[in-house]
């Protein structure tokens, strides 16, 4: 039987994502404590915060049978700081002015936490997919910005919207970019808690 999937996340993007796969699963936003005391590299940081966050729908949970909680957290490493959300609509400007005729990178971290067949189980892990941006006019990125688009991501662009005109190069999992690495998810499914794609895609009923 397919465990209960919960997706400990609000985000817009990989509620559409798992849905576009035809998962059947629910929403539960975490509220864990986000703030991190200490600097962490991309790749430890954002498991650290996917970890934290699929751990506290988790202990939520009254849950008989098997269940997977999906915790996930992106960032934009632009190999010296860390860029996650913006503070403000200048802070998004700043941003992309300095992404702009570069490359970077972008992480995300899926923690899967669950239990199958009486065995609880905890794994995160990171992907990282390198993105390069075309040369940004002023003008366009001030538009841009102004759409609002920008503010609720990472880095300050969504690759899936209007962002993505600004993109030249991609190097790894598209998916990455948007929020969630599907290859990595299924890879994980698999590998730790015994489930195959056919087990869990297209399972939502008409």
């Amino acid at each position: 039987m397919t465990p209960k999937f919960i997706l400990a996340s609000n985000s817009p993007r990989r509620r559409e994502i798992l849905a576009m796969l035809g998962m059947d699963f629910e929403v539960i936003v975490s509220d864990c404590d986000e703030n991190i005391g200490v600097e962490m590299p991309p790749d430890a940081l954002v498991c650290e915060l996917a970890g934290r966050k699929a751990e506290a729908v988790a202990n939520k949970l009254h849950i008989e049978g098997d269940y997977i909680v999906l915790g996930s957290d992106t960032v934009v490493f632009d190999g010296v700081r860390v860029l996650g959300k913006p503070k403000d609509a200048n802070d998004a400007y700043n941003t992309l002015m300095s992404l702009s005729d570069r490359e970077h990178s972008v992480f995300t971290g899926i923690a899967l936490t669950g239990r199958i067949g009486g065995q609880k189980i905890a794994v995160c892990e990171a992907e990282e997919t390198k993105v390069v941006f075309a040369k940004l006019g002023e003008g366009e990125v001030r538009y841009y910005v102004d759409t609002g688009e920008p503010m609720d991501k990472a880095g300050s662009y969504g690759i899936q919207g209007f962002g993505g005109i600004f993109v030249s190069e991609l190097h790894g999992d598209y998916y990455n970019v948007v929020g969630l690495p599907i290859s990595l998810m299924r890879k994980m499914l698999a590998r730790d808690f015994g489930l195959h794609a056919d087990d869990y895609i297209g399972k939502v009923s008409e």
